[in-house]
């Protein structure tokens, strides 16, 4: 949100906040409802069975048929039942979010430290039951290989939907007003934190997928389950402790996080100031711990999580792309040379080489705005190699000449920002490869987001309404940028005035 501000300005830093504020609520539901669904699994569906003995079904009759045709037609939304255990796992999480920084910490690392012994756990005595034959062979459509069962465009479709599990991350740059030296501190504890957490992630995936055949893959319990399938019984109580203890700190780390961009976002004045508040004593912004987490425990107790999962997959990756977006634009833009003389500005932004036609209609730009014109069309060519993917548009002639167009103005735009000079400015941390990593993330972000449903872009579209609504009536009037650029213009214009009319004389 912060980069975001700096880099592409004001309402780009919106879409990102009120991205990242539905992946952290919508983070949130999902894995309270996966923690609820897992203890369900593990008890033989006790939990669903009293729930639905005791509450009932989510509507009866001809409510229950509209919602079965609804699922039918476009994916699940609507649980199939109340759930109560997500909205009391929720509460008790949020309750210790309220306490402030210090009790959420010792929480989540006391859960922290039981998960990666699970994990490793399950890496070293699960490596004992692999069967290199799980990824031999043809899957049962006779297609594809059973390594990759759903071909490509399953696993990019697969990847979007998942994605949701492997962030989380961004929620140490939430904390930053509370850590010591954020300038240092963040980024190294971000790429850490990255490099544990997908050496685990690889390792836990091939683990399973060896353990078993894909096919036989509980939805709901699947490491417990997959122990049990390899006649280990015993093991599966331990990695399901593990595994609760795991969604335990994700959903401590979202409920951690979701007020804090609330705060951040209300104290610009961009979203109504009273989430803004801080409590004095536990220095916590509390009304915006109460109002979001209430909206995220109804999100848990109504909503189906795979519904969930792919609407929160679509918001993350939206953000991280205007992210990565973002980059590029700082990256390639003029900066003082010195402290010493900050009206003195380095080459950010002007072209590095001389290019017979462009270079003078280049030259006559502001710096920069080259390098925002080539990201805008990588963009889009981005996109629309996507979309040919994700369709069987790609397999026709027509289709394979538009694949390679998209595929060449990817490239060119790389090289084309890459002439150009990159400032100077002194950071702590600083990203290297750019532009070609931050594109690299780009396309990734992007392919995965065109294999998404219809449906899921159709809720996205809903969620970002309403948070223009809220930003067209509330943000553009209260903002602290438009005041301070306001505030500016004011005094600019008095001195002005002031200056003028000291130099006229009386006579006139």
């Amino acid at each position: 949100y912060t980069y975001a501000y700096v880099g592409c300005g004001e309402l780009w830093a919106f879409i990102i906040g009120w991205n990242i504020v539905l992946e952290h609520m919508l983070g949130a539901a999902a894995v309270a409802r996966s923690w609820s669904g897992y203890l369900d699994a593990l008890m033989n569906g006790y939990i669903s069975n009293a729930t639905i003995e005791t509450l009932g079904t989510m509507g009866k009759g001809e409510w229950l048929s509209l919602r079965e045709e609804f699922t039918t037609r476009h994916g699940s939304l609507i649980g199939s039942y109340p759930d109560v255990v997500a909205v009391m796992v929720i509460i008790i999480g949020a309750i210790f979010i309220a306490y402030g920084s210090k009790a959420a910490t010792n929480f989540n690392t006391f859960f922290t430290m039981c998960n990666l012994c699970v994990i490793s756990f399950v890496v070293i005595y699960g490596s004992t039951f692999i069967d290199f034959k799980n990824w031999e062979g043809m899957a049962p459509d006779g297609i594809h290989s059973r390594f990759m069962p759903y071909g490509t465009d399953g696993m990019l479709a697969g990847a979007a939907s998942c994605f949701f599990a492997y962030v989380g991350f961004d929620g140490l740059a939430t904390a930053g007003e509370e850590a010591k030296n954020p300038s240092k501190s963040i980024p190294h504890a971000t790429y850490i934190s990255m490099a544990i957490v997908s050496v685990a992630y690889i390792l836990m995936s091939g683990i399973l997928s060896l353990m078993l055949p894909f096919e036989h893959v509980h939805a709901k319990a699947a490491f417990a389950d997959a122990f049990a399938f390899v006649g280990s019984p015993w093991a599966k109580y331990l990695v399901a402790a593990g595994s609760l203890c795991g969604m335990t700190t994700s959903l401590v780390g979202g409920l951690f996080s979701l007020p804090r961009c609330v705060y951040a976002m209300a104290d610009d004045g961009l979203i109504f100031g009273w989430w803004a508040k801080v409590n004095e004593k536990t220095r916590t912004p509390i009304n915006a711990v109460i109002t979001f987490t209430t909206m995220t425990a109804i999100i848990a107790l109504l909503f189906d999580v795979e519904a969930l999962v792919d609407f929160l997959s679509i918001g993350t990756l939206l953000a991280y792309s205007i992210v990565s977006a973002s980059l590029i634009l700082l990256r390639y833009q003029p900066a003082p040379i010195s402290a010493a003389e900050p009206h003195l500005l380095d080459h950010g932004g002007r072209l590095r080489v001389r290019i017979p036609g462009l270079s003078p209609i280049i030259d006559r730009m502001e710096p920069g705005y080259s390098v925002l014109y080539s990201l805008i069309f990588m963009v889009f060519c981005i996109t629309s190699f996507g979309v040919l993917l994700s369709s069987s548009f790609h397999y026709t002639s027509t289709g394979f000449l538009l694949l390679i167009l998209s595929v060449v103005g990817v490239i060119g735009s790389c090289v084309f920002i890459d002439m150009h000079f990159q400032n100077n400015a002194q950071l702590a941390f600083k990203v290297f490869l750019v532009p070609y990593l931050p594109a690299c993330s780009l396309l990734i972000n992007l392919l995965m987001m065109t294999h998404l449903g219809v449906m899921t872009w159709i809720r996205l579209g809903v969620w970002m309404a309403i948070g223009f609504a809220i930003y067209l009536m509330y943000g553009l009037r209260h903002s602290k940028e438009e005041h301070s650029e306001a505030e500016k213009f004011s005094k600019s214009s008095t001195y002005d005035s002031v200056v003028i009319a000291s130099r006229i004389p009386d006579n006139v």
